[in-house]
């Protein structure tokens, strides 16, 4: 029990409050959304409990209120949320010894912030405890969230007003800063920017992210000299 305290201590627990309320706010939003485009009530609700990724989610109503096909709908949608492969990769430790059920039920919780949250924390427990305690803490807060919009119709209809458009980007930049610290991280961040940056004018959202990890090329290679020094 004293551990698991000890590891509470280390996490960014104010952070990671704030970062649940604005979702609920954004959840209430897309609810809201939903139900002006024409969408059942229980369409949103069962979409935010079974997908679970905002970006997709807005996509998928978008598309379908401008009177797209479904199927157009859901590959969008999917296309949006390929990014989250790699952003699993990047924590792997936490999934490290635990049971099928819970690997399954933590790859539904991957989203940008709880992933964002995880690296951040210097210890392999404080990572564990931030993913899981971001990510359903996200999953609770976005799912009432969405049940308020339904219900509450247009009250919330654009979060951009709020500034959460810009909270959210601010509140992930600060978290990677202090790995920007290291030249080479730092470099390979710059130049993968600049290829999203790009890449983003011509490619369908969710392509530029996956195109932004070739900057992480360089780096391997010219660490891979090192570590086989150090292994030999």
């Amino acid at each position: 029990m004293r551990s698991t305290w000890r590891t509470l201590q280390g996490v960014n627990i104010r952070d990671i409050a704030l970062v649940c309320l604005a979702d609920a706010l954004v959840g209430a939003s897309f609810g809201a959304i939903s139900v002006a485009a024409g969408l059942p009530l229980w369409l949103p609700v069962v979409m935010s409990l079974v997908v679970f990724a905002g970006s997709s989610q807005f996509i998928f109503v978008g598309i379908l209120a401008a009177g797209g096909n479904p199927v157009a709908a859901v590959a969008s949608a999917l296309l949006a949320n390929i990014r989250l492969v790699p952003l699993g990769f990047s924590i792997g430790e936490v999934f490290r010894n635990v049971s099928p059920v819970k690997r399954v039920l933590g790859t539904h919780l991957i989203t940008d912030e709880a992933v964002a949250f995880s690296v951040a924390e210097r210890d392999e427990g404080s990572r564990r405890t931030a993913f899981w305690l971001c990510g359903i803490g996200l999953f609770v807060t976005w799912n009432i969230g969405v049940v308020v919009g339904t219900l509450g119709g247009g009250a919330i209809t654009d979060t951009a007003a709020l500034g959460l458009d810009a909270a959210f980007p601010a509140i992930l930049l600060g978290l990677i800063m202090p790995a920007l610290r290291d030249r080479a991280t730092r470099n390979a961040a710059l130049v993968g920017a600049c290829i999203a940056l790009v890449a983003s004018m011509f490619l369908p959202r969710g392509l530029p992210v996956l195109l932004a990890l070739l900057a992480v090329v360089p780096v391997m290679l010219s660490n891979a000299p090192a570590a086989q020094k150090e292994s030999a």
